[in-house]
């Protein structure tokens, strides 16, 4: 008789991604407004310098500043990177060169593309100048990019006091963050979640302490040793803590109030998340017996339901809370 051999590795593509929406204080909302209105402002700090993209405090003595200058449109490449493969969304979708750009007028640089049709044409030092996009919203794509200027165009001169002010201003932006990736569990994580799919929780016990964990780690965090000696634990287990949730997620066809709950499943050594049903909300106490529900194809528990049992006494669970 064969050993059954162990299941393939897992890999998975994962997206990460939320909208951040975030207020604007009057010097950032005059910076992106001025951008869209074709004009570049910077702020002068305590000792003279002028910053460009503005900030609110000053970086050495950390008062408030709102001295508000408007500088050019053209600079001077103070560094640069070369990117070949640009990713999606990223300023160009051909090859471009990363570059800080120190406008004229400026003390500090900017970070943004640069247009240019190779490395070879990229340097330290070379005039360059904004490309503003088609259509300008108040946000820092409002530069599309920097474009090579010439050697003999002329600066464009000193920063110039502004007022900062504009007519209907951006108070607001929505940044779209957004990270892909390929994602591996684990040999470890692997046999957890193939144990899953049979209604089975697997852990690792630690050849040393001896503590199941759940999921596993492929390691022992304590003792620095591999974990190897698989265990099923469960299916049964006991309300450690929990918190009752008010406010609905979005996409999340869960009607509020509910409970999540810390379980330890019985034979584990630590908790692990779940969700609790079948039960009021406010009946929901710790040291609860709880047992999973599995809907038809699912690949993990739906939640969690009382078994009936009597509660578990405080001192079998309570180091693992």
């Amino acid at each position: 008789m064969t050993a059954a051999s162990p299941p393939e590795i897992l890999r998975a593509p994962l997206v990460v991604e939320f909208p951040f929406t975030r207020s604007l204080g009057p010097v950032q909302s005059a910076f992106l407004t001025g951008l869209r209105e074709g004009v570049v402002l910077g702020v002068t700090t305590a000792d003279g310098k002028v910053m460009v993209p503005p900030v609110e405090y000053d970086p050495v003595t950390a008062e408030e500043i709102r001295d508000l200058v408007e500088v050019g449109t053209t600079g001077t490449v103070t560094t640069w990177a070369w990117n070949g493969s640009p990713r999606p969304n990223q300023p160009l979708d051909t090859p471009f060169a990363w570059v800080l750009v120190r406008l004229d007028g400026a003390d500090t640089a900017l970070l943004h593309a640069l247009d240019a049709p190779g490395p070879e044409a990229v340097a330290t030092g070379m005039r360059v100048r904004v490309r503003w996009a088609a259509d300008r919203t108040g946000a820092i794509t409002d530069i599309a990019c920097f474009e090579p200027a010439g050697d003999g165009e002329p600066q464009d001169g000193q920063a110039a006091p502004h007022s900062g002010e504009f007519a209907d201003a951006v108070t607001g932006i929505v940044a779209e963050a957004r990270l892909d990736y390929s994602y591996s569990p684990g040999r470890a994580q692997t046999a957890y979640i193939a144990g899953l799919a049979e209604q089975k929780t697997i852990g690792e016990r630690c050849p040393s302490c001896h503590k199941v964990y759940v999921p596993p780690r492929g390691a022992c965090p304590t003792c620095g040793v591999a974990t190897t000696d698989r265990v099923e634990v469960g299916p049964a287990g006991t309300v450690t803590t929990f918190c009752i949730v008010n406010i609905k997620a979005k996409n999340l066809d869960i009607e509020v109030p509910y409970v999540y709950a810390h379980i330890a499943l019985d034979g584990a050594g630590l908790a692990l998340h779940g969700r609790i049903g079948g039960i009021p909300y406010d009946q929901v106490r710790m040291g609860l017996r709880v047992e999973p529900v599995w809907t038809e194809g699912g690949s993990y528990p739906d939640h969690y339901r009382p078994t009936g049992e009597p509660d578990a006494d405080y001192d079998v669970y309570k180091e693992l809370i």
